[in-house]
């Protein structure tokens, strides 16, 4: 292993080279999850007894690979009485509701499984429990001090729960369920097509929902990641994932974790956001390749439109910032920014970018069909949004209706008359909430490389570990570079020839999207940089380059 490569995972916290071990005999077992044998049982009867059960899932990456999960599940065992309902993202909410629950027993239900969402849904529960289904809850999101009366509530993040990986995805939930559903089989119908099931199929779907929602990757998130991973370098993988890399001109054999983070997963996050986030599970169910590419290719003009729309809704953002008379050096500590001409679907697009921009908590509404105004929240490290909320809503009751999310996003919904008094009561929790060191822009670097690290050796060896992520970052490095060329392409990328002082080479460098006027520098011309080292390919050359995060000069 190269030193720099050690140095890095030193630096992220790894003190034993049994933590570089991401073989699937490291995972958790599905007996540390509260409530998932319980579950598991309770499915195997309605299996075996030929029910009819109902997958109630999310309209995001996550909730679409959670559905496509148990979806794919219960096809292979040819499981004919099971389907899935989406609420829409603008007219049912989110989660469980009690329509959705009304719906799905119209529909025949006996079972009632929610992925990915359901922690917060107590009249939805209550509603199923009224029809006379029972409900299982599958879900990774902070639980309020009282769960839901449903049958099993399998979720890292209750406080009963022992499972030493908080960081679950909501698809992670789901295949935990599976392993716990294969071994109850194994023991009570060794014969069943249940107890023979391979899991590692649906590893693919589990690494994409994992990195798409940006969970943590603490090492159990890592070996599922990885796992997924090699599979779809290899080309084991549904047909779904196949055409979404494609059209987003990725080779599915050299892929990394970003890719399906920055690739993938917003292409299928741009169906729930804009249109039906069914579009973009029946992707991840599609049996054959050619059905999947028109899937893949109508997710791929939805993602297009939804740049657009972002584009526009990030000008109006800061037009209405404008409007507001904010004075960027005396920033509120909690951003709070409404539009009327707003879009649903792209606010968390905007407060995350916005977030981006001027590091600090950022939650941008919309108005829902209701008239309540629907927010998306994005904060920074050392301030947990969802629990943020909760104290708002504790002290003021009166100003958010419903409320959702974890440590770094979240959702609610405020009414329309409270919106003078939600910012009010936002700020004064935020007084005592939040740390002004806090935002306090910071970039960690791994230090500096020395002149023979730059080379395609070790650039590969950084590429090629991880997998990298939320909590677990790509290695960054900085020093300081003579500028021997420079080049704006479309006024917004900034292509850089650099020179390491101490060295006789010369590398490409790019930062893309990039303010002009904050990069800059006299002469003589020399800078230092915060950059990413990579591996470039064009037209069968491979070259180091590196990605700039930061110049100063």
């Amino acid at each position: 292993m190269p030193s720099v490569l050690q140095r890095v995972y030193a630096n992220r916290g790894i003190n034993h080279v049994d933590e570089l071990d991401l073989s699937v005999k490291g995972l958790l077992h599905f007996n540390q999850l509260t409530d998932c044998e319980k579950a598991a049982e309770r499915i195997g009867q309605a299996i075996i007894a030929g029910e009819s059960i109902c997958i109630c899932g999310d309209f995001d990456a996550d909730g679409a690979t959670s559905v496509a999960l148990l979806m794919s599940f219960f096809r292979s065992i040819n499981h004919s009485k099971a389907f899935y309902l989406v609420p829409n993202r603008f007219s049912d909410g989110y989660g469980l509701s009690p329509t959705l629950a009304q719906y799905a027993h119209t529909e025949g239900a006996n079972l009632l499984i929610t992925v990915d969402n359901g922690i917060s849904s107590h009249a939805g529960v209550s509603k199923a429990n009224d029809l006379g289904m029972q409900v299982i809850i599958t879900d990774h999101h902070l639980p309020s001090t009282e769960l839901p009366d449903a049958f099993a509530v399998v979720n890292p993040n209750r406080r009963d729960c022992a499972f030493a990986s908080k960081q679950l995805a909501g698809v992670g939930v789901a295949f935990y369920l599976l392993l716990a559903l294969r071994a109850w089989f194994k023991q009570q119908q060794a014969n069943h097509a249940v107890a023979s099931l391979k899991i590692a199929e649906y590893l693919d779907l589990v690494a994409l929902g994992t990195v798409a929602d940006v969970v943590p990757l603490d090492y159990n998130n890592r070996i599922l990641v990885r796992q997924g991973l090699a599979r779809i370098r290899e080309g084991v993988c549904r047909p779904g994932i196949t055409a979404l890399l494609a059209v987003a001109r990725r080779e599915a054999s050299k892929i990394t974790a970003s890719d399906l983070g920055f690739s993938v997963g917003p292409r299928i996050n741009a169906a729930g956001r804009l249109d039906d986030i069914q579009q973009g599970i029946e992707c991840l169910l599609a049996q054959d390749l050619p059905s999947a590419q028109i899937l893949a290719l109508r997710l791929d003009e939805l993602n297009q439109q939804r740049r657009k729309i972002e584009t526009t809704m990030q000008e109006e953002a800061q037009a209405c910032l404008a409007r507001l008379q904010v004075d960027e050096q005396e920033l509120p500590l909690v951003l709070t920014v409404f539009d009327d001409q707003f879009h649903q679907g792209v606010i968390g697009i905007v407060a995350g970018r916005l977030k981006e921009q001027f590091y600090r908590p950022v939650m941008v509404f919309a108005e829902a069909d209701d008239g309540t105004l629907k927010g998306s929240c994005r904060s920074v490290a050392g301030v947990h949004i969802r629990d943020l909320l909760e104290q708002v809503a504790s002290e003021f009751p009166d100003v958010i209706s419903k409320f959702g999310g974890h440590a770094m996003a979240a959702g609610l919904s405020v009414p329309k008359s409270q919106w003078a008094a939600f910012n009010r009561a936002v700020q004064q929790v935020a007084e005592r909430w939040v740390d002004a060191d806090t935002l306090a822009r910071v970039l960690w670097s791994d230090g500096e490389l020395q002149a023979n690290e730059f080379n395609l050796d070790v650039a590969g060896a950084l590429q090629q570990a991880g997998p990298w992520g939320q909590s677990f970052p790509q290695p960054m490095f900085d020093g300081t570079f003579k500028i021997i060329q420079e080049k704006w392409l479309k006024d917004v990328h900034l292509k850089l020839v650099v020179q390491p002082f101490g060295s006789n080479e010369t590398f490409d460098a790019i930062a893309f999207n990039v303010p002009r006027a904050s990069w800059q520098w006299n002469s003589p011309a020399q800078a230092n940089l915060v950059f990413k080292l990579d591996v470039n390919e064009f037209r069968g050359q491979r070259n180091v380059q590196l990605l700039i995060e930061h110049v100063q000069a």
